[in-house]
């Protein structure tokens, strides 16, 4: 196996050297956040002329480092180590576990030739609070686990057994060293409990642990389904003959995005131009994770290729939400109604927009016409494109829309623009 790159971040960070920010690397747990620093970063840094001792890397994670996760042992560390006027790389790994931290992470920005990196494994304050946290002066890199791309680049070979590997077993860099198929799953099974959901249920304070277990079992065994509390609740009472509360429910769903675990995509009405707050759709960031929360069971590959395409639209860092469109269609009897139609995914980017549709397989024109349908309802001028497995050049019809093999998209980083 290939040296794993992550072109993406490493450019994010050096693009941001200097600037006067606090840099928090952010993403789920053992998703390579502490290689792209210490091992990607470190040695750009290295390989650009910075010294060795210019570069204080500190793994508050490490039994070893236990006494500088106390803020004033931290701040004495860091300024004893920095000598001259010469510019110096603060790195410090895991840094929800410091006390005050951000009280800490404001002081080094008061020493003048120090830059500093965190990571951090928590959004609940390490994203939408930053700027506020760190008085306008943090900036955000989210770290997602590998896309097929840079899981492709490091291991090669035949692009469907890369394929097959990757929606079974996931991203999670880590997975790779393991030789057989039952460590794989034991890995990702053992990561799940006694690191993420471990981490939730202290952190939150769960008082009922099957519960929340439960909840991610339904997760899993249904993305890419519309749902909102209210409907999980009800699963709950038919299903497992639980009474759990639409509020308890919400919070689990809050839990679960705030540790990366699953992202969330909400419905936007395209003709009305609003968003639905009603339902809304929820994807798996590591769908080996979900493969494995399952016992490896329920592997439909239609749903898996779904998530997998929502979270590269999420990596190439697109904004995603899931599209509807309104169109009246008359019924048997002649009389006029109203339809939903869905758009798997509305991707936008600044000034651009992507209409995008995840199919399998459009053996005929009838299953075309079919997953075309509702990007054909939408009267703007914005690209619609099909992404199906099938290995295809290419190809654009009469009605503008542009259908793309899934290798093509992923690929490809301008694959949206073919």
């Amino acid at each position: 196996m290939e040296e794993i790159k992550r072109d993406r971040y490493l450019k994010q960070l050096i693009d941001s050297q200097q600037n006067g920010f606090i840099k928090v690397i952010t993403g789920i747990r053992r998703c390579g956040k502490s290689y792209l620093l210490n091992v990607l970063f470190y040695h750009y840094l290295l390989d650009n002329g910075v010294a060795k001792d210019h570069i204080i890397r500190i793994d508050l994670e490490d039994r070893l480092n236990k006494e500088l996760r106390n803020p004033d042992t931290m701040l004495h560390y860091v300024h004893d180590r920095i000598k001259d006027s010469q510019p110096y790389y603060i790195i410090i790994d895991e840094v929800q576990l410091m006390d005050e931290f951000v009280d800490v992470l404001n002081s080094f920005r008061h020493i003048d030739n120090a830059d500093t990196y965190v990571t951090g494994s928590n959004s609940h304050f390490l994203s939408s609070d930053i700027p506020t946290e760190f008085r306008g002066r943090g900036e955000t890199i989210h770290v997602n686990p590998l896309s097929f791309s840079e899981f492709y680049s490091a291991i090669g070979g035949d692009k469907q057994d890369a394929w097959r590997e990757y929606y079974t077993y996931g991203g999670l860099p880590l997975i790779q060293s393991f030789d057989t198929e039952q460590k794989k799953i034991g890995y990702l099974k053992n990561l799940f409990e006694t690191v993420y959901l471990a981490d939730i249920i202290e952190r939150h304070k769960v008082q009922n642990e099957d519960e929340m277990r439960e909840l991610v079992l339904i997760m899993a065994s249904s993305i890419g389904s519309p749902c909102n509390p209210t409907k999980l609740s009800n699963t709950f009472k038919s299903v497992k003959n639980v009474n759990i509360s639409n509020k308890t429910i919400s919070n689990y769903l809050n839990y679960l995005s705030e540790s990366f675990l699953l992202n969330k995509a909400i419905r936007y009405d395209i003709k009305g131009k609003k968003y639905i707050n009603t339902l809304s759709k929820y994807y798996f960031s590591d769908i080996g994770l979900r493969n494995a929360i399952l016992d490896m069971r329920q592997q439909e590959e239609t749903h898996i290729m779904e998530n997998i395409i929502y979270n590269e639209l999420i990596t190439r860092g697109y904004s995603v939400d899931v599209g509807m469109v309104e169109i009246k269609k008359q019924d048997k009897n002649g009389k006029w109604g109203r339809i939903q139609l869905e758009v798997d995914f509305i991707a936008s980017l600044g000034s651009k927009k992507y209409y995008v549709q995840s199919a399998l397989s459009i053996p005929d024109r009838e299953k075309e016409i079919q997953e075309s349908r509702s990007l054909m309802s939408i009267d703007d001028s914005f690209k619609k494109i099909i992404i199906v497995k099938d290995h295809i050049m290419p190809r654009r019809n009469e009605e503008g829309i542009l259908t793309i093999g899934l290798f093509d998209f992923l690929l490809k980083e301008n694959s949206l623009d073919l």
